[in-house]
């Protein structure tokens, strides 16, 4: 069972609804907002080629900055990653405006255009092409399969994957000795491998008109190369030569689109589209603006003139030429060529005659000789101009170096950046033309300069590095800083990394976002209620606190002893790296012995210790004393008696 096929996350890729020269185009539906769209996809072989990929990004660009009913909408662009033969490769992605309708080839094949169809049709491109110049973008394929008709009537320019800014159209239109674009639509310039501009989508324009109008291109060969050949050395015949029932208005504003010099086309699509709307109208292109001869009719033969007799004035008839003389009309004399007479000579016409000879013969050298002394000079000029260099080796230069070079061989140079995972940063990746193609001085030559590898590492030296190195080493290798937030740590200094998102050492896109994780100097203190004196100090010193342990004891009832009841700091706050924690361990509180009371004698009251009174003088202890002995012995006499 197959898998769905998700590019982002959000575009489904269904069934194949297309294919051009490097991508196959698929149907598609947009996850989010539920709509049908066209996937153009490079094709895997392809996507191995840093030339083909920079074209393909290039149509992204190119398109997505045009916004116009005629011209198909770029919604989206992408990439993704394939594993093919065990290794992975980008494959870009166009997400498009799907368009259901059919192009003009199918149209045409089908006989289905008629002259007001092909006329509609092509002031519907020209207005396209009036946008997209106006955004300084140059299609140079324009055709009848780059065309689509909506079911709705609705026209749609596609296809602008060898586009180009108007600022990066001066390049040539070969690739490697390759013509880019279509033989049979291509202008002059391109052929040659010139400039190109806007008025090269009007000249292939002119040939959309013609065959549209005619039923066949301009220019037909047996091998593209020869249809070329035609642009550039040939004239086409005039549309109503080819289809007799055409209007003869038309003709010279189709062969106005096809002159060979640029300028004498159209200024602009705006120009064309008038000329086209005035002759649909009834209204022909003004003799100023005709640059096509168009052939006349001669006759096979000329009529025939006579001499009207002597002695009577020749008489125009309506046909413009002599009328015969009248059978009894006869000549005065015989004509003077018939005589034999010799004829006088006349010797001051003869040396005048001889004079003037020799002044023209004088002159006519001396123009010739300017004149091949010019001529010598303008052939050796465009032999100059037109001489063939090779290109040479460029891919193990620097850009400087390389751009250089190309410059002392009287080439244009062009640098575009690309990712490669084995040329350094800042040398050629690739030349085109290649090394050792021939090209004509003043062409273009696009050089693919390095950018270095897509994926780079993100280097694990960075830990415990000041921020400032951190942001100065990752702006170095191609990275940009994101966020930056702080975090206690007991071991990295204050100001300095502690991590990075994504992890150090992670392989990442080079321009990705890089966000900072910064130490704090600070550390957070650990919970230490309720933990043995051994057991805090084992949590205090581990490396991720690294703090100091000052024990306090403190007398308390209800904790176990040698429990810590509290701590300071408490849990949770912030302190300087290596500071000390005190915690306050209980204790058992001292218990003291209960005082002893004495025990005092038991007093038995008498009448008469009481009553007799001490004979003996003395201290209060030794009356008591005497007097409990005596009280004591008295007591025991009177018990005896």
């Amino acid at each position: 069972m197959s898998t769905e096929r998700i590019l982002d996350g959000r575009y489904i890729v269904e069934e194949l609804i297309g294919r051009g020269g490097m991508a196959d185009v698929h149907l598609g539906v947009d996850k989010i907002l539920g709509r049908k769209v066209a996937i153009k996809l490079l094709r895997p072989e392809m996507a191995r080629d840093p030339m083909v990929q920079t074209r393909f990004r290039r149509e992204a660009k190119a398109v997505a900055g045009l916004n116009h009913p005629n011209i198909v909408s770029v919604f989206d662009t992408g990439e993704e990653e394939r594993e093919i033969d065990g290794s992975s490769i980008s494959l870009p992605y166009i997400v498009m405006e799907y368009v259901c309708g059919r192009t003009l080839r199918d149209m045409h094949k089908a006989g289905e255009i008629t002259v007001e169809l092909a006329i509609d049709y092509v002031l519907g491109v020209l207005e396209a092409l009036a946008h997209s110049h106006s955004m300084g973008i140059v299609h140079r394929d324009i055709k009848p399969a780059n065309i689509m008709v909506t079911t709705k009537g609705a026209l749609k320019v596609m296809d602008f994957g060898i586009a180009r800014a108007m600022a990066d159209s001066s390049s040539t239109m070969t690739q490697t000795q390759t013509v880019v674009g279509t033989a049979q639509y291509l202008s002059p310039e391109q052929a040659r491998g010139e400039l190109v501009d806007a008025r090269t989508d009007l000249y292939s324009t002119g040939c959309l008109l013609y065959e549209l109008l005619t039923g066949r291109p301009p220019f037909i060969g047996d091998s593209p190369l020869a249809v070329a050949y035609q642009h550039v050395g040939e004239k086409a015949d005039p549309p109503s030569a080819v289809v007799s029932t055409l209007p003869e208005i038309f003709d010279n504003v189709v062969l106005k689109a096809l002159a060979k010099d640029r300028e004498d086309r159209y200024v602009d699509a705006h120009a064309f589209a008038q000329a086209l709307r005035n002759a649909r109208n009834g209204i022909p292109l003004p003799a100023e603006q005709i640059t096509e001869l168009i052939p006349q009719n001669i006759p096979a033969s000329l009529p025939q003139s006579f001499a009207a007799p002597s002695g009577e004035p020749a008489q125009m008839s309506a046909t413009g030429h002599l009328d015969a003389i009248a059978p009894e009309e006869s000549w005065d004399e015989d004509p003077e060529w018939q005589h034999d007479d010799p004829v006088p000579a006349d010797p001051y016409r003869a040396r005048s005659k001889t004079a003037w000879t020799v002044v023209i013969s004088v002159f006519i050298v001396i123009a010739l000789a300017v004149g091949g002394f010019f001529f010598y000079n303008w052939i050796q000029a465009e032999a100059a101009r037109n001489a063939l260099v090779t290109v040479p080796q460029l891919s193990t230069m620097t850009k400087a170096e390389a751009e250089s070079t190309v410059r002392n061989l009287e080439l244009v140079p062009r640098s575009e950046d690309t990712f490669d995972d084995s040329v350094k940063p800042g040398s050629v990746v690739s030349s085109d033309p290649s090394a050792n193609t021939q090209v004509v001085k003043g062409s273009t030559v696009q050089l693919l300069i390095s950018k270095g590898p897509e994926n780079l590492k993100i280097p694990a030296t960075l830990e415990g590095s000041s921020e400032a190195t951190v942001r100065a080493t990752l702006s170095e290798l191609g990275f940009v800083v994101g966020n930056v937030t702080t975090k206690n740590d007991a071991q990295i200094p204050s100001g300095s990394l502690i991590e990075t998102v994504p992890a150090l050492g992670e392989q990442v896109k080079s321009g990705s976002s890089i966000d900072l994780i910064i130490s704090t100097g600070m550390v957070t203190v650990p919970e230490l209620i309720e933990l043995k004196v051994p057991e805090a100090t084992n949590v205090l010193t581990a490396p991720g606190v690294g703090l100091r342990i000052n024990v306090v004891e403190e007398e308390n009832e209800i904790a176990t002893p040698g429990t810590i009841i509290d701590q300071s700091p408490s849990r949770g706050a912030a302190v300087q790296q290596g500071s000390s924690v005190t915690v306050y361990v209980a204790k058992a509180p001292v218990v003291e012995p209960p005082p002893v009371e004495e025990e005092s004698p038991s007093e038995q009251p008498s009448t008469e210790s009481s009553s007799e009174p001490s004979s003996t003088p003395g201290t209060k202890s030794s009356d008591s004393s005497s007097t409990s002995s005596n009280s004591t012995d008295e007591s025991g006499n009177q018990q005896d008696d």
